[in-house]
């Protein structure tokens, strides 16, 4: 493994999402690059969405990726950032055997410790949902496990770039902004970069 890889969420505003997600996995695809994550949601300006995409790369492959992205008809603007630079969130859910967990285990002080709560509780299973980062939702797997879980899921990361003073307002600009001389460079840039992959 690359020692230079790391892990990197691309955050991707696009006004259309018809057929895009297709375009853009093709890209990830032909550079061989594997999502680790996917989510697409609405952002705070009517008509943008988001995508938000964590993989793990080098600085150099991402760079270039967000790029191609963004060469895309209906994206505004692809951000990649390392996890110090953003603030994240992914949620899990857990289901279990009522009886096991009732018997064998303090729940209060369970969702006390791991942040959980009980969102579904049936006679022959419950449910309990935690929200965190990774290493948070792995750590209640691990607890649980031993009290018969059944069945396990965690969403899509969901992300928000810590440094974003006046972004709002670059994001209601997108649209009627000309291409500048920087994303005409990236194009050629981008064209060379090609030629070097074939």
């Amino acid at each position: 493994m690359n020692p230079n890889k790391q892990q990197y969420t691309i955050t991707v505003y696009t006004e259309n999402q018809i057929g895009l997600l297709n375009r853009i996995a093709i890209l990830f695809s032909r550079r061989k690059i594997n999502v680790e994550s996917l989510n697409t949601s609405p952002s705070e300006v009517e008509g943008i969405h988001r995508f938000t995409i964590v993989i793990n790369e080098t600085e150099e492959v991402v760079r270039k990726l967000c790029r191609q992205i963004e060469k895309q008809v209906d994206i505004l603007k692809a951000y990649y950032n390392t996890n110090e630079e953003i603030i994240w969130q992914e949620m899990a859910l857990y289901k279990v055997s009522t009886e096991e967990i009732a018997e064998k285990v303090k729940v209060e002080r369970l969702l006390r410790e791991y942040g959980a709560r009980a969102v579904v509780i049936r006679k022959d299973y419950t449910v309990f949902e935690t929200t965190g980062q990774r290493e948070e939702t792995d750590k209640l797997v691990e607890v649980l496990e031993p009290y018969g879980l059944i069945e396990f899921v965690r969403s899509a990361r969901i992300a928000i770039i810590k440094d974003s003073h006046g972004f709002h307002e670059k994001l209601k600009e997108f649209e009627s902004t000309e291409p500048s001389e920087e994303v005409v460079e990236n194009e050629f840039l981008d064209k060379q970069d090609e030629v070097f992959t074939m």
